[in-house]
């Protein structure tokens, strides 16, 4: 057959070189089976994680009934939420399930060729009438387009405010989490007993002198951290700043060294003031430091004069602590960071200044808002940038020198709880502020019921066990985030 000019035969080498040929049609059933594998593996692997969990907390193990409802009920909650994520909002706005995406394939509706929507994808393995699936080239070329997200002004505010619903419901059940798990397993029975109709027995003391303060502390100073460490990085403009930036943390620990060297206090309740004291000094100093000058404080000179404060009074504690070896003993077991051996006195002692400095912060969101435009845009708005910045400076001072006092500091949670925040609800701090500090208590509780568990009988402080997996987790938001300019 001769051919014709222009027809693919009749094209040259050169012409036909570096072109690839795309698949197009129906989807084939291997990658159909491919992509059900990977997405039945997703949600599989939390529970297999799970089982294996709650088969270590046996009786024989030193388990209780209360550590395998926990952790297993977490196992299987954790799937359900990947089971809706991935095949309701991810296949029904998308049109791609994880495994689905890997492989290129994409499923729509038959007449439409569009989304199926989140409802009707839950609903697919009842209902599979009018859905087909097709290579990802085929539907694109036949007009396959992604739900767009409902960006007005009341659908924003619904989500965020469902967001906070939904993250509030999760710290509570982490807390009754914090309560039922320990080094002590318990029963139910007993922690329903503990709470409710307490007559001092063994239990009951666990639970009301031991479980439950810490769990209320937790809760107060991770709010604390979270807050914190989203206004550093706003009024910074640095989205690797937090508490340690501005040498809060080597202000506390500094004093905390002095009272223990000349004053031999041991109790974390005798030295607090001591640990809210140096962070506050070291806040004023700082900030008086970045306001030197013509320019006055700006979040440069914020980020320097911390650094240098930082440097010089963690050089001040290594000289104290080289040379008395009693200084040493308490500062190591405090400067890890817990919660445990915490009662209420020192909940009670700082608790004020929690509470102050949150209102302080919630009212400087506004401020914050402008001050993230930038000085000079913020200047012409007619903002008070001395002010906001100060009101901004107290508030990080309460809560930093309260939270360091009462537990030691406590690293991670003001460096990757701000960033997790910034992805759910952009950059309105109004609303940064307040997810912040959900899930900063969140995540220190979550970290403390950990550290109860992995080398039970004894435990570890919840500082290690954030160091643990707070590095891995923020070394893995940086590199998909790219750490976009604040």
């Amino acid at each position: 057959m001769t051919d014709t000019p222009g027809s693919e035969h009749s094209r040259g080498p050169s012409e036909n070189y570096g072109r690839r040929v795309v698949p197009r049609g129906p989807a084939p059933v291997r990658l159909r089976i491919l992509a059900g594998l990977f997405d039945v593996a997703i949600i599989a692997l939390p529970l297999v994680i799970g089982w294996y969990i709650v088969q270590s907390l046996q009786d024989d193990n030193g388990g209780g009934e209360a550590d395998r409802a926990v952790f297993g009920g977490t196992a299987i909650a954790i799937a359900i939420g990947l089971l809706i994520w991935n095949f309701g909002f991810r296949e029904g706005t998308n049109g791609r399930t994880s495994g689905k995406g890997w492989v290129g394939l994409i499923t729509r509706d038959a007449q439409t060729k569009q989304p199926i929507g989140v409802r009707r994808a839950l609903l697919r393995p009842i209902n599979r009438s009018g859905i087909d699936v097709v290579r990802e080239s085929t539907a694109r070329d036949e007009g396959f387009a992604e739900l767009e997200r409902d960006n007005s002004v009341s659908a924003t505010r619904r989500r965020r405010l469902i967001g906070l619903a939904v993250l509030t419901v999760l710290l509570v059940l982490v807390m009754l989490a914090s309560i039922a798990v320990g080094a002590r397993p318990l029963t139910f029975a007993e922690i329903f007993h503990a709470i409710f109709n307490s007559d001092g027995s063994q239990t009951d003391i666990i639970v009301r002198t031991l479980r439950a303060p810490r769990t209320i502390l937790g809760l107060v100073v991770g709010i604390a951290l979270g807050v914190v460490g989203a206004l550093i990085q706003g009024h910074t403009r640095n989205p690797l700043a937090d508490a340690g930036l501005l040498g809060l943390n080597a202000g506390a620990a500094f004093l905390v060294v002095m009272s223990i060297y000349l004053f031999g206090f041991t109790a974390p309740s005798q030295y607090m003031w001591f640990a809210f004291a140096g962070s506050f000094i070291a806040s004023v100093v700082v900030f008086g430091l970045s306001s030197i000058g013509n320019g006055g404080s700006s979040p440069l000179s914020l980020a320097l004069a911390g650094a240098a404060v930082a440097f010089f009074l963690q050089a001040m504690t290594n000289a104290v602590i080289i040379l008395d070896q009693a200084s040493l003993d308490a500062y190591r077991f405090w400067v890890v960071g817990s919660v445990s051996g915490r009662g209420f006195d020192v909940l009670w002692q700082v608790l004020p200044f929690l509470v102050v400095g949150l209102v302080i912060a919630l009212a400087s969101t506004p401020g914050l808002n402008v001050l993230s435009l930038g000085d000079d845009v913020a200047k012409a708005l007619g903002t008070n940038i001395v002010f906001s910045r100060t009101l901004g400076i107290v508030a990080i001072t309460l809560l930093t020198g309260a939270a360091t006092a009462a537990c030691g500091p406590i690293a991670f949670i003001g460096l990757v709880v701000p960033h997790v925040a910034r992805a759910i609800t952009g950059p309105d701090y109004r609303w940064l502020v307040p997810y912040a500090g959900l899930l900063g208590a969140i995540m220190l509780i979550t970290a403390d019921i950990i550290g109860r568990v992995v080398v039970r009988p004894g435990e570890l402080q919840v500082g290690i066990i954030l160091a643990i997996f707070g590095a891995p987790f923020f070394i893995a938001l940086v590199r998909r985030r790219k750490l976009a300019s604040l």
